[in-house]
């Protein structure tokens, strides 16, 4: 363990703009497949967004409706995007106009169907956290929906996965609950902490999954896409989002991991956590 580091007081933890350096040495190259597409697409509460994209640039629109959290903004940003699968796409953006809001979009051609993820710094969306994520569901304009409609999913919950970010970064999860999970630092500079943080889950395609979580200790948060159809080669995604050591400057980066199953808890069905808690008994 870094020797400044004390478990024990958070306040000597690594702000996220010092976590960054090699942390992405994994992240998988940058994907030109969306350049010269527009891709639209229509969110379950009415929000309506469009990206028009180049090799490395994207135009983008999101019209709210007056009822949504979101608000209706537009801008022309850098992004990156990644290969998840066959014609499943993982696109991150920082909204420079608005530099405390970053935007997650997954793109599922084949089936026609997206995922939405806004996270904004301190009051822009509703919660708890310092940084605050907004999920949304869509479809893709024009594009024939199939499968089943992206939502929630507690498949995860007992697995316990290894996760190495670089050749010193590694950390374990473990998915507690819907709305928990805990973290372990096993290599880096956080080697020895660990916390039990905010977290939310949905299904993308059969073994994808897109793990989001929301850190109560650093003000940050994350979206990761993460194929876990082959529990010895699990691969994914994602972004970090956060203020630096001053509390006051954004950073945003992306970066890629390599996963295990270590093991899987399963409990007996009546305290199991996805289950509802059942009705007590008459007494």
């Amino acid at each position: 363990m870094n020797s400044a580091l004390n478990p024990s007081d958070t306040s000597t933890w690594l702000p996220l703009d010092e976590l960054a350096p090699g942390f992405d040495a994994n992240k998988a190259p940058h994907s030109t497949a969306l350049a010269g597409k527009v891709v639209a697409v229509t969110g379950h509460s009415g929000s309506r967004l469009r990206f028009s994209f180049t090799a490395d640039s994207v135009d983008w629109q999101l019209r709210a409706p007056d009822h949504s959290a979101l608000p209706s903004i537009e801008g022309k940003d850098r992004y990156e995007a990644f290969d998840v699968d066959e014609g499943l796409f993982f696109v991150q953006l920082h909204a420079s106009g608005t530099a405390h809001l970053a935007m997650s979009i997954v793109l599922d051609e084949a089936h026609g169907r997206a995922l939405f993820i806004m996270q904004g710094i301190g009051e822009l969306l509703p919660g708890s956290t310092a940084v605050r994520q907004h999920f949304e569901p869509c479809t893709i304009d024009g594009a024939a929906s199939a499968g089943e409609a992206l939502a929630p999913t507690t498949t995860l919950l007992g697995r316990r996965v290894m996760w190495e970010y670089s050749p010193v970064h590694a950390y374990e999860h473990v998915y507690l609950s819907p709305q928990w999970y805990s973290w372990q630092c096993l290599a880096g500079p956080e080697r020895g902490l660990a916390d039990t943080d905010e977290n939310s889950v949905f299904q993308i395609r059969p073994g994808i999954y897109v793990f989001a979580w929301r850190e109560k200790v650093i003000p940050c948060a994350s979206v990761t896409i993460a194929d876990h159809r082959d529990i010895n080669a699990i691969r994914s995604h994602g972004v970090l989002f956060g203020l630096d050591e001053s509390g006051t400057i954004p950073t945003h980066f992306t970066f890629g991991a390599f996963g295990r199953l270590l093991s899987t808890t399963v409990h007996p069905p009546e305290f199991a956590p996805q289950n509802e808690v059942p009705a007590k008994r008459a007494s």
